[in-house]
């Protein structure tokens, strides 16, 4: 299936040191860019996140942001009871020799170390980074499909219709050649001369190759076999490859064109270009 170049996904995950969230939307463009976002606990692993995104993604300019929401303060406290246990067991020692001393309980937390702030275990952080990025990315890729299924019947409709003018054009060149050919032999009785059979069968030959299109033709129905196998590929990047393949169709429409003494054939060579630009517009969106 193709991708569209465009997509937006998002997803959150919860740590011990709060929530981490990642955000990746793309737009257009030739080649990969992207653009990060990262807090400052994740600053050593942007390489790591560039790597897993060209993994999965090959063009388009992407923006990726990575927030953390760090957890309340009372989230990310952690009691060491054994000390605890420790002060209270002193306290209730000293209050037979010291009756008059009173200890109240939040004194007891202020003690050096009672109450400590749990550090971020920077490796632990960076997985679950990764795991978030793999969920986004998961979503990512399937929102591209999703909108690549969409220009795929789009632009093969525009094939369909492409192909219906081909083979309308067919039909037509056998009848243009005859008329062509009667228009050229009253043209040539009104002269009144007497001119060479052989001669005049050559250069009316010679006159009707030129006017020949079923090469076009022929070559037009081939480019349009091999974009309809694209569009049923597989998932490998395929837009540069449709590109290509457009400039081919747009050539044999223009010679077509060039090579039209019909109106019917002229009409039928500019139907074809505007299809193609149709075609070529979506074929833009697509990685």
């Amino acid at each position: 299936m193709i991708r569209s170049m465009t997509a937006f996904a998002a997803s959150e995950r919860a740590t011990e040191w709060g929530s981490l969230s990642g955000e990746l939307r793309a737009v257009n463009h030739r080649f990969l860019e992207l653009s990060l976002r990262l807090p400052e606990e994740l600053r050593a692993l942007e390489s790591q996140l560039r790597e897993r995104v060209a993994s999965r993604v090959s063009r388009g300019k992407l923006d990726l942001v990575i927030r953390l929401r760090a957890a309340s303060s009372g989230e990310s406290l952690q009691l060491d009871e054994a000390l605890l246990e420790r002060l209270g067991e002193l306290a209730r020692q000293l209050d037979t020799r010291f009756p008059q001393l009173q200890v109240q309980f939040t004194e007891l937390l202020q003690f050096p170390g009672v109450l400590q702030s749990r550090g971020i275990d920077g490796e632990l952080l960076q997985r679950e980074a990764m795991a978030l990025l793999d969920a986004v990315l998961d979503d990512f890729v399937a929102a591209r499909e999703r909108e690549g299924g969409k220009l795929a019947a789009v632009i093969g409709e525009r094939a369909d219709a492409v192909a219906k003018i081909a083979a309308e054009v067919r039909t037509l060149v056998p009848h243009i050649r005859a008329g062509q050919r009667q228009k050229l032999d009253a043209r040539l009785a009104d002269l009144g001369s007497a001119l060479e059979p052989g001669r005049l069968e050559q250069e009316l030959v010679i006159w009707l190759q030129k006017l020949d299109v079923d090469e076009e033709l022929d070559r037009l129905d081939s480019h349009l076999s091999e974009l309809r196998r694209i569009l049923r590929g597989g998932k490998e990047p395929v837009g540069r490859r449709l590109d290509f393949l457009l400039q081919e169709f747009n050539r044999e429409a223009n010679t077509l064109g060039s090579k039209s003494v019909d109106a019917r054939t002229s009409n039928a060579a500019v139907e074809l270009k505007v299809l193609i630009d149709q075609i070529r517009e979506q074929i833009q969106n697509i990685e």
